[in-house]
């Protein structure tokens, strides 16, 4: 097989064909050009013809492919939609919410973490699912006083929010990671404060141009979110507006703007 592709291919150097029997130390430096070219010609008939890569199935990760939908949002009922004037003004907000957040990382990022505030791992999906959201959420368990999260008196109950000194510490890796484990949460639950909170927050330290996998993430997210105001009864809900503004954020500064929303 091997003699075979080489008469398919004109040689492109005048080198004489290597004799295998040839004492030559492949570990020693070339002398001249033309040691060099035998020596080259010496390793690749040692190398197989066919090559099997070992590979651990349990070092690959649980999503391998990224796959980009061109699908639209859903349609938005009649009078939830956002005017133009709307996007146009948190388009602007959210561009000087990340200019601000780009200027002074490096200072968030120097402040002290109360004892309490225990980051995870990048790659623990569950606790970073805790920590943003709350356990109450997490486990389904509304607390009993209502007015706990406003307090702020149990973080690891409510959700620690997405503060300054929390996310400049998160590199882009990790921001994606996290993006990712919120949008597969919301894929299968409902709209709630502590997910928009981080949503936004993760949006706003998300570096352009986007990665791929970045990009099928945010229109996952616009999508989930068109489908959620799309089941909404009413637009006193106070869900309408923070799931306008995540589609509006996609569609309109991430360049998305076959998600954007029409005027009605």
């Amino acid at each position: 097989m091997k003699s075979d592709v080489e008469e398919l291919m004109p040689r492109l150097l005048p080198v004489e064909t290597c004799d295998t029997g040839e004492d030559f130390n492949l570990n020693e430096p070339p002398r001249n050009p033309q040691e060099y070219l035998r020596q080259v010609q010496l390793e690749a008939s040692l190398c197989p013809d066919v090559v099997v890569a070992k590979i651990d199935p349990k070092k690959l990760r649980k999503k391998q492919s990224v796959n980009v939908s061109l699908t639209g949002c859903q349609a938005a009922p009649q009078g939830f939609s956002p005017s133009l004037k709307w996007q146009r003004q948190q388009v602007s907000n959210f561009s000087e919410i990340r200019q601000s957040i780009s200027k002074h990382r490096q200072h968030w990022s120097g402040h002290a973490l109360d004892d309490n505030v225990l980051m995870p791992k990048q790659d623990a999906e569950e606790q970073w699912k805790k920590f943003c959201l709350g356990e109450n959420v997490y486990l389904n368990s509304p607390p009993i006083d209502p007015g706990a999260e406003d307090r702020g008196l149990d973080y690891v109950k409510v959700g620690f929010p997405p503060f300054l000194s929390i996310v400049s510490r998160l590199n882009q890796a990790t921001i994606s990671a996290v993006l990712e484990y919120l949008i597969n949460w919301f894929e299968e639950r409902e709209f709630v404060p502590q997910l928009g909170r981080w949503l936004y927050a993760l949006l706003a330290c998300l570096e352009k141009p986007l990665l791929p996998e970045a990009h099928s993430l945010i229109r996952q997210l616009a999508r989930r979110s068109s489908e959620v105001r799309a089941n909404l009864e009413s637009q006193e809900d106070e869900r309408l507006s923070p799931l306008n503004l995540m589609i509006c954020l996609v569609a309109r500064y991430f360049d998305q703007n076959d998600l954007a929303d029409k005027e009605d």
